[in-house]
């Protein structure tokens, strides 16, 4: 086991950076969701679909 660590030190730090970067980005994304951030980067002025990404929640 020690030696198949060993042997791909570069490939697990590469992989749980990669990991970790993943995590925050969907952190990042679904805090912007609760404070109702749009992710789509346009103004909504003119977007057709206006209406279904600001809804409020009707409960």
């Amino acid at each position: 086991m020690i030696d198949f660590i060993y042997s791909n030190i570069s490939t697990i730090i590469i992989g749980v950076v990669l990991a970790a970067i993943v995590a925050m980005v969907i952190v990042k994304m679904i805090r912007d969701k609760k404070s109702g951030k749009s992710s789509c980067g346009g103004g909504c002025a003119g977007c057709p679909s206006n209406c279904t990404c600001h809804q409020k929640n009707k409960f």
